[in-house]
């Protein structure tokens, strides 16, 4: 798959965004190494802490069924009613990122117009990882 189509997919799954208060809806295509692709949605709780992000949304889909190896996520964001524009993973989907993907990750960006490939290194440099555990 290439990664327009994986980004199309993400902007698809944004539609189905929860966000009554931050109107800020987040879609996100996760494809795994096997091919599948999972997707996710951004879901919103009155008292936020329960929220949950488009990006955790697809990876924890994955992981409950038994995948665990990524190649690429593509992220479609942006304010209710409005086109997709850049949108980059929070600092904890970033984590979750760095304890399930290896250095050969790719995140897609933007658009499915206009995106950038990036490497899990050069959004998270620094990364805590399960090395540090040991």
């Amino acid at each position: 798959m290439d990664y327009k189509e994986l980004m199309e997919k993400a902007e698809k799954a944004r539609e189905f965004s929860y966000a009554p208060y931050s109107h800020f809806n987040v879609g996100a295509a996760l494809l795994a190494k096997n091919g599948k692709v999972f997707t996710g949605c951004n879901i919103e709780n009155a008292t936020f802490t329960p929220t949950v992000c488009a990006e955790r949304t697809a990876f924890f889909k994955a992981i409950s069924e038994g995948v665990s190896k990524f190649e690429a996520l593509a992220i479609s964001g942006g304010k209710e009613g409005e086109p997709p524009s850049f949108c980059a993973p929070c600092g904890v989907c970033r984590q979750v990122m760095a304890e399930f993907c290896d250095e050969n990750f790719k995140l897609v960006l933007g658009t499915k117009e206009n995106f950038g490939v990036y490497g899990l290194n050069d959004i998270l440099p620094f990364a805590f990882t399960k090395k540090e555990l040991k």
